[in-house]
């Protein structure tokens, strides 16, 4: 058995099936451009038959990642294996990644085939797949309600045909630790050709067990492991990657095989998917959350400081933690901004870029005396989430909040070009800013979420405003960020309306 743990992170494909967490191209490169730094074995980018955006950004990341292993998703579908092949043709190492359900339920109430047909098609698929690459990985669907018997029959067959990856999911969250670990004891026990394939797992968190069924599945022989940096993913997410690695290089007394991830580079992946996707991290989220190596008790504290190892199970700088103070400020040029975002595997994709970058450090370097590494993050994100047709953009802002009076905010907002202004009042000023852009651009939409966070410590700190906006069933996630939190809510919002209004393709569902 491998000592080797293959980590195949598809927070660009699973992850971006969240609410709200749709990606650019070149956010999903720059993520992608991360996810490499960071050593991921395998980068599941997408879902290429979804849309022709879908396929132009997997065949962006397939372009531009040359040391890992770029993944294309397909159904059990000519269609769908043909475009990903093409997809992937010039990556310089593809998979493709097949899949049909086989738990009774979906095969009835979804597929509505009979089982005989399910494996048919699962054999047919893996075969045409090969056609495009000997790297195929072979994925049933809700193995973890499926019959042992069949999902035997079906691993089997698939194999024969040139699989080489078996991923048995964990589709609906459904199982615990024992039962998973069990079933994966039992799949490569019994099934006779086995040996010919590494066993796989994916996890979904409905009941909050997505790594503790991943490590599970590892004790009993799964070799690779698919997950989601900061555990990214529709309904409850998928098993977060910085924990399934931190736990089994952690616990090395327990697990005899470790990944090949360069652990220090997993905080800035996470600040970075969760500056691209508006969806920001719980400060007690394990490995990368704000509190996760904080001591507040003075036990701890007095623990800590005699012996790390007293409370400490991992090293804060072994996951990216650590000094992050820049001494860069007003003076400072494009050359070491630039260096400074090399240093935290930041890559812009144009001049452009760099210089909008620069125009945004150089405000926020004569609001904040000093510049911490979150603010670069966040600085970037918002110079690259712009999209592309903008319509709406915010010019000024006026807002008085004052004891006893209703608050009232005055906004100018350029709408396609021409520049227009308005007056509302709210319960507070961040209610009275919407009215008054609102009033402006009518844009019939629903507000489903606002949430602040800080982006560093201090009065001075950056806030960072995350919005979701919904229409017509479509859901989008705007991002802001500024010393003023008033101003960084009326950016997000600003934000989420021109995405809603970029008439973003309609994207097919890989389970639908």
């Amino acid at each position: 058995m491998s000592d080797q743990l293959i980590i195949f992170d598809t927070t660009l494909r699973d992850g971006e099936q969240s609410p709200g967490a749709s990606m650019t191209k070149d956010e999903k490169v720059r993520i992608a451009k991360a996810l490499e730094r960071m050593n991921v074995d395998i980068i599941e980018a997408g879902f290429p038959i979804a849309s022709p955006g879908d396929f132009e950004a997997v065949q962006a990341v397939a372009e531009a990642v040359k040391d890992s292993t770029v993944c294309g998703l397909a159904r059990a579908l000519a269609k769908d294996i043909s475009q990903a092949g093409e997809a992937l043709r010039h990556a310089n190492s593809g998979r493709i990644h097949t899949f049909i359900a086989t738990s009774p339920i979906h095969m009835k109430m979804k597929l509505r085939m009979e089982p005989d047909a399910v494996l048919e098609q699962a054999v047919g698929a893996v075969k045409m797949a090969r056609k495009f690459t000997d790297n195929v990985e072979f994925s049933p669907e809700d193995a973890g309600r499926s019959e042992l018997d069949f999902l035997c029959r079906v691993i089997e067959a698939v194999i024969d045909a040139g699989a080489r990856t078996i991923n048995i999911p964990d589709t609906v969250g459904y199982n615990l630790p024992n039962q998973f670990g069990s079933l994966i004891k039992n799949l490569i026990e019994r099934i006779p050709n086995s040996d010919k394939a590494i066993f796989s797992v994916h996890c979904h968190n409905d009941l909050g067990l997505a790594v503790a069924n991943s490590l599970a599945a590892v004790q009993n022989g799964a070799r690779q492991v698919e997950c989601t940096v900061n555990g990214l993913g529709e309904r409850a997410g998928n098993a977060a990657l910085e924990e399934v690695v931190m736990a089994v290089r952690t616990r090395q007394d327990l697990f005899d095989c470790d990944s090949r991830i360069d652990t220090p580079h997993i905080l800035a992946a996470s600040r970075l998917v969760s500056s691209i996707t508006g969806f920001p991290v719980q400060p007690n989220k394990a490995i990368v959350g704000a509190n996760a190596f904080a001591h507040e008790s003075g036990i701890h504290q007095d623990g800590v400081l005699k012996n790390r190892e007293t409370y400490e199970i991992m090293r804060a700088q072994d996951v990216g933690w650590g000094e992050n103070r820049i001494v860069l400020g007003k003076h400072s040029g494009r050359n070491a901004l630039r260096s400074r975002l090399q240093d935290l595997g930041i890559e812009l994709s144009s001049e452009e870029e760099l210089n909008e970058a620069f125009l945004r450090f150089k405000e926020l370097a004569d609001k904040k005396h000093e510049i911490f590494d979150e603010d670069l993050q966040a600085l970037v994100a918002e110079a690259t989430t712009s999209t592309e047709n903008e319509c709406y953009k915010l010019l000024s802002m006026k807002v008085c909040s004052e004891t006893g009076e209703v608050p009232e905010a005055t906004v100018t907002v350029s709408i396609d070009g021409e520049e227009k202004t308005a007056t509302a009042q709210g319960g507070g000023p961040v209610d009275a800013a919407y009215k008054a852009i609102e009033d402006l651009v009518n844009s019939e939409t629903e507000l489903l979420l606002y949430s602040v966070n800080n982006i560093t410590s201090g009065t001075d700190s950056q806030g960072e405003v995350t919005v979701r906006l919904s229409k017509n069933g479509r859901i989008v996630n705007g991002l802001g960020a500024d010393t003023d939190i008033v101003m960084a809510s009326a950016k997000a919002y600003i934000n989420a309306l021109n995405k809603v209004m970029d008439g973003i393709e309609d994207r097919a569902h890989p389970q639908l």
